[in-house]
């Protein structure tokens, strides 16, 4: 566990490098434009909608580890591409190869971390990756900052091969990782992958959970470089430079928040924390509606845009150990491959739409954009509440399940000893 840790963090440390200034590169950098750079981060979106369901049949036939292995080659493939690539058909190809080497090791990790955790270990476990992701990005951003040059190529090219070089230094660390033993559908015929998503489809919780992650992602991490700062831009007047805060609010709350929430989670049922969520979103989307609707100053309306998402950063580190356990717990014996990788999906297809209609909503319709997704965030509470009704009490509150079977023993014993 450990060691997937560890990895994890040095991924997300690669990622942080690129990520912010990917747009710049391909735009002003390599000179190709607006529009290429926006084809650029559609193409990650659509190569992840490509590869993932066929990624949940792989790591249930073969495992996670020889998957992850693969997508960790065609991502470092991809981020040294990038860096070299000099016209748009190059640029194309090798995002290509990277959005889907990305969207791969999503559902392979936390795979690996299902196999390597108990019922009772899984909060925390998912919480650290959490935690350690964010670090990650928030470290790699911040060194590939100083490191980075709009005037000069080569410095983009260095951001691209540390990237790459991070992928590879992964792949060494995880082949080094032995989990325990876990069910493989080696010998399954190509029907049983169909069954498979038959089965998924049929197990109403995971449809309720798929549902509400839609919204999740949707109304929040859908909306976060797109929507909500074209509204802070032109609605609240924020500057680029508060933008820039804000953002690190959201990093800093969750870096600060991760483990001093987890154990009132873990105590809590897993519903109940969700729809928690949601009203905390809620009182956000109402922060930011002050922000760029009220009358204050514009400390004021700075201070409450980086409120804004310094709560939505509560919010996630709220979901961090609830959501991703609650999905390997719906998994039956197996399967959590495919589960995981259909919640991967349902992420990718809400983070490819969330900015589609946030991003124009927010720019020029203020008022409607606040008030839509303010009532988006009321509706997670409602599913949530409505997702509880379908858990059993291992799946909806596992610390109780847990205290329940560690009292049943003990009333055994003491039967045992009596006697």
């Amino acid at each position: 566990m450990r060691r997937i840790h560890v990895g994890n963090a040095l991924s997300a440390f690669g990622l942080g490098f690129t990520v912010p200034y990917l747009y710049v590169y391909v735009a002003q950098v390599r000179g190709l434009g607006a529009m290429t750079a926006g084809l650029v981060l559609a193409v990650f979106a659509v190569a992840a909608l490509i590869v993932l369901p066929f990624a949940g049949r792989a790591i249930v036939r073969r495992g996670p580890l020889p998957v992850l292995l693969a997508a960790l080659v065609t991502a470092a493939a991809g981020a040294l591409s990038l860096g070299l690539a000099g016209n748009a058909a190059a640029v194309l190809g090798a995002a290509a190869l990277l959005g889907a080497g990305q969207a791969v090791m999503q559902p392979a990790l936390a795979t690996m971390i299902v196999e390597c955790s108990s019922a009772e270990t899984r909060s925390r476990a998912f919480a650290t990756q959490f935690f350690l992701q964010n670090l990650g990005l928030g470290v790699g951003g911040l060194i590939g900052g100083h490191l980075v040059d709009t005037t000069r190529v080569s410095s983009f090219t260095l951001l691209f091969a540390i990237e790459a070089a991070m992928f590879v230094l992964l792949a060494v660390v995880m082949s080094t990782v032995r989990t325990p033993h876990s069910p493989r559908i080696a010998d399954a015929p190509a029907a049983a992958a169909k069954g498979g998503w038959r089965q998924l489809l049929e197990n109403r919780a995971m449809v309720q959970l798929s549902v509400l992650g839609f919204v999740l992602f949707f109304a929040c991490y859908g909306q976060f470089e797109s929507g909500l700062s074209a509204y802070g831009v032109e609605a609240a007047g924020i500057s680029t430079s508060a933008l820039g805060t804000a953002l690190a609010a959201n990093t800093l709350m969750i870096v600060v928040a991760q483990f001093a929430v987890l154990k009132f989670v873990e105590r809590r049922r897993r519903s109940r924390v969700i729809a928690g969520v949601g009203l905390i979103w809620a009182v956000a989307w109402v922060v930011a509606g002050y922000a760029g609707l009220g009358h204050g100053s514009k400390e004021m309306a700075t201070a409450a845009f980086v409120s804004t998402y310094a709560l939505f950063g509560l919010g996630e580190a709220m979901l961090s150990p609830t959501v991703a356990p609650l999905v390997a717990d719906l998994a039956p014996t197996g399967m959590a491959g495919q589960y995981n990788s259909a919640f991967a999906l349902v992420k990718q297809l809400a983070l490819a739409v969330g900015p589609a209609v946030g991003g124009p909503l927010g720019a020029a319709l203020p008022t409607p954009y606040i008030v839509t997704f303010l009532l988006f965030s009321l509706g997670i509470s409602v599913l949530a509440i409505r997702l509880g009704k379908r858990l059993t009490t291992a799946q909806d509150h596992p610390w109780l399940a847990a205290r329940s079977r560690v009292v049943a023993r003990g009333g055994a014993a003491s039967e045992s000893v009596s006697a």
